[in-house]
């Protein structure tokens, strides 16, 4: 599907991967040729309390010999524009072939059932669908946005839930009294008690280094409402019938602390700590991880009511791209800007990852040789700064961005250098405009591993 348009190669070709074709290159070269016939084309996103995202365009005329091209141009831009904003109804304003080709693609049986299923279902809890109109019957933006965080007054616990691992500071005031970081592996475990009392467990541990706790922050991969988690890897093998246990657990760990306690998605959390390091807005956080995370405070400094979730947005339009491993679809952020990236690329970098390792293991192994100067450890980081670089332009297209801050296990030593220096050789040779006026940076050592749980400290505020 995603090849029926003209995939671009990069100037810059990933070491260990030189069939990756950026979504930024192509989509600029539709762009850029549709726009001679500039055919309009409106999207717009619904989501919950009536909040509506758009995004316009234009395509080929239908009768134009390109035409073709626009199936593949639209349908990997909703793709985009679901998990980057989310949505349970999506508004095609355009050729009505357009809307019939996505509501095919986007329905229960469909090449993208995963995300009908997510957006409807799991997050929204609403039926999902496909809307076909005119374009200036596509209903007008209604965004929304609010403060986060920045409360450091009094005695607070600030965790960060990851997939490998998970993190607790004591904050007092401002100042870390005590950190932490366990390895755990919660995808392994079916029983919801067994996250309830790991994360409880920590939470106590951190309580016991101050003389109160007032409040507790949180941030862990997926999707939170009000403390909820709608979708979460964390708790994937969790079987259905108990999910509803899942749903109420960060409730009744409020209830056991007996004090105000808030979680969101670590990415909003990145963000954050950008923000409040930097002393500046525009922040696009990106934590490559377990998986990749995301956060955007805005210029505001407010965060909006965007999902975020780019781990699932497609950056890859190289038809034979990584495929994600729970959704199934290619060129997902999630194998480009996490630990996965680093398992997928070890062998083709001459790396045999020893069997019987936990995942923050298998990675502490292979950064281990990159800190030793092996060469293949270097290309996958070299490949991975060079996936950021065409990615964090690809994103510059979404997001109004000033900042983007980089955290997470995989930046941790020489490999957050090398994806520091991959990433901005890319913006100069490729987008000289964005390398000008965007600052990609690292928080030093301590930060990239223990910042999130220190920033989401700040979330909730003291009742008075």
């Amino acid at each position: 599907m995603v090849s029926s348009f003209d995939l671009i190669a990069p100037k810059m070709i990933p070491p260990l991967d030189e069939h990756f074709r950026p979504a930024v290159l192509a989509n600029r070269a539709f762009e850029a040729q549709a726009a001679q016939y500039a055919v309009p084309l409106v999207i717009g996103l619904e989501r919950s309390g009536g909040e509506i995202s758009r995004f316009e365009t234009n395509i080929f005329p239908e009768d134009h010999p390109q035409a073709v091209a626009n199936y593949a141009y639209v349908e990997r831009l909703v793709k985009f524009l679901l998990w980057q904003r989310g949505g349970f109804r999506v508004y095609i304003g355009g050729p009505a072939s357009i809307g019939a080709y996505l509501r095919e693609v986007y329905s229960p049986t469909g090449e993208r059932k995963f995300d009908v299923h997510f957006m409807g279902s799991q997050v929204y809890e609403q039926a999902f669908e496909i809307v076909s109109c005119r374009p200036e019957d596509v209903p007008p933006a209604r965004e929304s946005s609010k403060p986060l965080g920045r409360h450091l007054d009094g005695c607070r616990i600030g965790f960060d839930l990851g997939a490998s691992d998970r993190k607790v500071s004591a904050v007092v005031d401002g100042k870390v009294v005590y950190s932490e970081e366990v390895v755990w592996e919660p995808r392994e475990h079916a029983n919801p008690h067994y996250h309830y009392q790991e994360i409880l467990s920590a939470l106590k541990t951190a309580a016991g280094h101050m003389p109160r706790v007032d409040a507790i922050g949180g941030s862990s991969a997926g999707i939170y409402i009000d403390n909820c988690p709608k979708v979460a890897s964390l708790f994937r093998n969790i079987p259905g019938e108990h999910f509803g246990e899942v749903k109420s657990l960060f409730q009744r760990i409020q209830s056991e602390m007996g004090v105000p306690l808030e979680i969101i998605n670590d990415g909003d959390v990145t963000a954050l700590a950008g923000s409040m390091s930097l002393e500046d807005n525009g922040i696009l956080g990106i934590a490559l991880g377990s998986s990749e995370a995301a956060g955007y405070v805005d210029m505001n400094g407010h965060i909006t009511g965007w999902l975020n979730e780019l781990s699932f947005a497609p950056i890859d339009y190289n038809p034979n791209a990584a495929v994600e491993e729970w959704s199934g679809d290619i060129g997902c952020g999630s194998s480009y800007f996490s630990q996965q990236c680093v398992f997928r690329l070890a062998p083709r970098a001459g790396i045999e990852i020893p069997a019987g390792l936990t995942m923050a293991d298998q990675l502490k192994f292979v950064q281990e040789k990159l800190e030793s100067g092996h060469a293949g450890a270097e290309q996958i980081w070299q490949t991975m700064g060079i996936y950021l670089g065409y990615g964090l332009a690809h994103y510059a297209d979404f997001y109004d961005i000033k900042h983007v801050l980089i955290l997470g296990r995989c930046t941790s030593g020489r490999g957050g250098d090398l994806l520091l220096e991959g990433a901005k050789k890319v913006l100069e040779v490729e987008f000289p405009g964005l390398y000008e006026r965007l600052q990609i940076q690292l928080p030093d050592e301590k930060s990239r591993r223990v910042g999130q749980s220190i920033a989401a400290a700040s979330l909730p505020a003291l009742k008075r």
